[in-house]
């Protein structure tokens, strides 16, 4: 296995832009997508959460498991704490590291590659 210099951006709790209707939708979708990311011989090196993306790495959270098979595979799993304290989730972070924005900001900078999903 190794590790890209990618950094994956998630800013919301599924993948793309759904209906309201169809949130449980996006959400299967980035658990495929985060599960497809498992299998890959290179993964990135770190996945940023922030804006509503940090309610993935919360308690109750669909894909936390994935996420953490992620982080124990070598992937950097860092959520927003301000993004965190505004939705008044930061006691409940069940997988990764809480970080400010200088932290995210770092991340980007080192990365070789950003995709936002």
């Amino acid at each position: 296995m190794s590790l890209s210099k990618t950094a994956i951006l998630v800013t919301r709790p599924g993948l793309g832009t759904t209906a309201p209707g169809d949130a449980a939708f996006g959400l299967e979708m980035i658990d495929k997508f985060f599960h497809t990311l498992e299998r890959q011989a290179e993964k990135p090196y770190a996945i940023c959460f922030y804006t509503e993306g940090v309610r993935l790495v919360t308690e109750g959270s669909a894909v936390a498991l994935g996420l953490g098979l992620l982080e124990k595979l070598g992937v950097r799993i860092l959520a927003c704490q301000t993004c965190l304290q505004h939705y008044g989730l930061l006691d409940r972070v069940v997988v990764g590291e809480v970080g400010g924005v200088p932290d995210m900001v770092q991340v980007m900078a080192e990365a070789d590659k950003v995709i936002t999903i």
